[in-house]
């Protein structure tokens, strides 16, 4: 038996990078995904699910709109018959814009995206969760979210606020058994970080990506999607409101690189 034997769930972002690699693991042990992304790649996602014998359905459509997130819940009660785990991951940086760059508008669309995302999943997941008395919402927020150092001023608040959301979440669905969890990765090899990879790698100091943290390297999506898994399996039946960091150890410390003037 699968850690979500039979269990229906969605995985928002799973085109690629951490979303795919939780879609794929999910499926894996046993749940049937609704796999949801603006990005058409969300089709072979699924298709890799399907040829490996497992039950996916892809849905194309906008984390951060309310009509496509409840589309996405309603798909997997339609399809699956009802929702036991959500893991609202869909992202995006926003780069290292300088302050003095960034308008209002930069601001709305990443917090739609990174907060207000999260937000739809929770408040439309958990309507049909409650109605069973029980289900997992897991949420991606970041340690930029935990204090600077880790990306832009508006991501960064953003994932801070993700994981303010999930402990008000939590707590706004007291007695109904469904849990809110956030997971909180540091540095992760995606397709969000990849130009810091690259630069690195042409520069020839891929070897310290990753040295400020205690194992002095990266991580890789396969990681986070095994936190995810565990929020979103009866293995952590007592894991609520909480944010999880995965980073290698970085936050663990207050390590701090050169900073320009």
């Amino acid at each position: 038996m699968g850690r979500l034997e039979g269990r229906s769930t969605v995985v928002t972002g799973a085109a690629s990078g951490i979303g795919r690699a939780s879609a794929v693991l999910f499926a894996s042990q046993g749940a049937r995904v609704v796999c949801f992304d603006r990005a058409e790649a969300v089709e072979e996602t699924a298709a890799m699910i399907k040829r490996a014998g497992g039950g996916a359905v892809a849905l194309r459509g906008d984390a951060g709109d309310e009509g496509d997130v409840k589309r996405a819940i309603d798909g997997a009660v339609a399809a699956f018959g009802g929702l036991d785990a959500v893991f609202a991951n869909a992202g995006v940086s926003g780069g290292w814009t300088p302050m003095e760059e960034v308008d209002a508008a930069f601001w709305m669309d990443i917090l739609r995206i990174n907060l207000i995302g999260p937000f739809l999943a929770i408040k439309h997941a958990s309507a049909v969760m409650r109605a069973a008395g029980k289900g997992s919402i897991v949420c991606t927020a970041s340690v930029a979210g935990l204090r600077s150092g880790a990306g832009g001023i508006p991501y960064s608040a953003s994932k801070a606020g993700v994981i303010s959301l999930v402990q008000t979440s939590a707590n706004v669905l007291y007695g109904t058994g469904v849990r809110v969890n956030a997971i909180c990765p540091g540095l992760i090899e995606t397709g969000m970080t990849a130009p810091i990879y690259a630069a690195a790698r042409e520069r020839g100091t891929d070897d310290r990506i990753g040295q400020l943290n205690p194992l002095r390297r990266g991580g890789e999506p396969g990681e986070i999607a095994n936190a995810a898994l565990f929020l979103a399996s009866d293995e952590s039946s007592y894991v609520n409101g909480q944010a999880i960091v995965v980073d290698g150890g970085l936050s663990s410390s207050h390590p701090v690189g050169s900073r320009r003037a």
